[in-house]
């Protein structure tokens, strides 16, 4: 009766449940979708924050604020090295985090604690004794840059689980592209503002900017999913770290990576030094020359994106080696071209090369490891390659102020070029050979 009252047969009962269940599908993806693009949203749109205030705080103007401090160059190479020693750090992190309710709120409160520690070392002239200004940066900084090991390895976890594997090379490339872009107008603004003012009024004016959108960026993390965490299956912290050190594969990339970045770590962070008090050229040409170097990388990111999803990782990473070694060897060029145009080269090249090895290493680590292991091979990946980061910049910083005794050239353009040589002969032997896939 009421198949007759329905006036629907069995056979229509089913195709009716059929395509209800068609319908249910195709919503449930739909909004799936949905999700994902509001969570790709919320990521972008913290990243641009995060960018202003490490754009402001970072880079050249870090430099140039550690020489208004008195720093030397032994000095300001040790600076930029600690945040990537503290990231040996990451090995017990990422064991703690494997007992965390939330990944979210953790990331929330170490943001909180990272951003106020580095703005409040734009106090320093205000409230301390000339005489302590650099003591009192470098336990601020490293500081700051100790909570940010926590970040490093929840970020990355929480991103890699909010990012589909399907589209990370093309939204990291173009996500990427937008924080360059926002990163290029920060640099060049800085540099007027810097070259407008008396440096402790220029750079009072960064950390105050700074301070802004670091509290923007803390806020922007609240809106983060909080999505589930998948543990790894070890329970101790010894048999954890074994996981990733078991890898062959991953540890022998690994390993030439850090050799690598020890390389390139003896002369690249140095680059803003050389030029401010070597090559004497003012806050307007340096953050013009870094806008070039960002452009350049902005453009980059969208390519390496697209062939990320035709070739490897490795693949590509070998592909990026021997631009950055060519962007160390053009300084050699000084000897007989101007400064200006000898450096635009540089910068291009450091931008294209440097952009797409940072992007194609993150997606090394998040991509190609096991899920349920990430955080420990993260944080192994960093901790190794942490340690050669950090002692590249604290001896090229030592062997520049010992050749303050040879010739001018020498220190200007001389020791980039060497140290570029060497990289461009590791690239194309043991890069080849261990990174690049047929």
């Amino acid at each position: 009766m009421t198949d007759h009252y329905l006036r629907v047969e069995w056979g229509t009962k089913e195709r009716f449940t059929e395509e209800c269940i068609q319908i249910n599908t195709a919503y449930k993806r739909r909004r799936k979708l949905s999700l994902q693009r509001k969570q790709l949203f919320i990521a972008t749109t913290e990243g641009m924050s995060t960018t202003i205030f490490q754009v402001l705080l970072g880079g050249p103007f870090l430099t140039g604020y550690l020489l208004y401090l008195g720093a030397d160059s032994s000095v300001i190479g040790f600076v930029l090295s600690i945040a990537t020693l503290v990231n040996i750090v990451q090995l017990f992190i990422a064991f703690m985090a494997q007992k965390l309710q939330s990944r979210k709120w953790t990331l929330v409160i170490f943001i909180a604690i990272q951003r106020i520690l580095w703005a409040s070392t734009g106090l320093i002239p205000f409230v301390i004794d000339k005489e302590w200004w650099v003591p009192v940066f470098i336990i601020l900084y490293a500081s700051a840059f100790m909570a940010n090991t926590v970040i490093s390895v929840l970020w990355t976890s929480l991103l890699s689980d909010i990012v589909p594997a399907g589209v990370r090379g093309r939204y990291f490339g173009i996500r990427n592209t937008i924080m360059n872009a926002l990163g290029s107008v920060m640099i060049f603004v800085g540099g007027k503002i810097l070259d407008s003012n008396p440096e402790s009024t220029g750079f009072s004016i960064l950390f105050i900017l700074a301070g802004i959108f670091g509290i923007i960026n803390i806020v922007t993390f609240f809106f983060y999913p909080d999505l589930p965490f998948e543990r790894s299956t070890e329970k101790q912290l010894l048999p954890m770290m074994k996981k990733p050190l078991m890898d062959a594969s991953f540890m022998k990339s690994t390993m030439f990576l850090a050799a690598w970045l020890f390389l390139q770590s003896l002369v690249v962070p140095l680059f803003s030094y050389i030029m401010l008090d070597l090559l004497h050229i003012n806050y307007q040409s340096l953050s013009l020359l870094t806008v070039v170097q960002t452009i350049s990388m902005m453009l980059s990111f969208y390519i390496w994106g697209n062939l990320n999803a035709r070739y490897s990782n490795k693949t590509l990473l070998f592909w990026t080696l021997p631009i950055i070694a060519l962007s160390c060897i053009t300084w050699g060029l000084l000897a007989f071209l101007p400064v200006l145009l000898v450096l635009l080269i540089s910068h291009i090249l450091l931008g294209i090369g440097g952009g797409g090895f940072n992007q194609l290493v993150f997606n090394f680590t998040i991509g190609d490891t096991p899920k349920s292991e990430r955080p420990m091979f993260i944080a192994m990946f960093a901790a190794i390659t942490g340690v050669t980061s950090f002692l590249g910049p604290m001896i090229g910083g030592q062997l520049f102020k010992i050749m303050r005794v040879f010739p001018e050239w020498v220190q200007q353009y001389g020791f980039q070029t060497v140290v570029g040589f060497v990289m461009l002969i590791v690239a194309l032997t043991f890069g080849r050979r261990i990174l690049r896939e047929v």
